[in-house]
């Protein structure tokens, strides 16, 4: 992945500050956090833009996680968390997620292949038009 993920102007975010429990033995967030922070906020960004009765329908898992680390984040420093979508395959959506120190600096940035599932059929199904009008960024 190694390119730095620019969020558009109108990405999701959220802010994180960490756990005790996140710090591992060197002294910063671990990086398995990063990758539950990537979730939490592709959760958020679906619960924000669509509704209870719009989402019950519907699931989502993962089918790939890439991320990248760049810098380390230390206890008592807060984090912003941004997440997008990218391209449109089928059932699948690409969500990107930056996670940045209190200095603005990329700490951890990640590139998830999501697949929608039908909860009535138990199948991947393709993503429908008001899903793609609601999530794809204007810019």
């Amino acid at each position: 992945m190694s390119r730095l993920f620019t969020p558009p102007s109108d990405a999701y975010s959220l802010t994180f500050e960490p756990k005790a429990s996140d710090i591992d033995a060197n002294g910063h967030v671990n990086n398995v956090v990063y990758l539950a922070w990537a979730q939490d906020l592709a959760i958020a960004h679906w619960e924000a833009w669509a509704s209870e009765e719009q989402r019950a329908p519907w699931s989502w898992v993962a089918r790939r996680h890439e991320i990248d680390y760049r810098r380390e984040l230390l206890p008592g420093e807060t984090a912003t968390g941004y997440t997008w979508v990218g391209e449109l395959k089928g059932p699948r959506f690409e969500r990107y997620v930056r996670i940045d120190g209190p200095d603005g600096e990329m700490c951890a940035q990640s590139r998830t292949d999501w697949v929608l599932i039908d909860v009535a059929a138990k199948r991947p199904a393709r993503v429908a038009p008001w899903m793609i009008e609601r999530f794809t960024p204007k810019g």
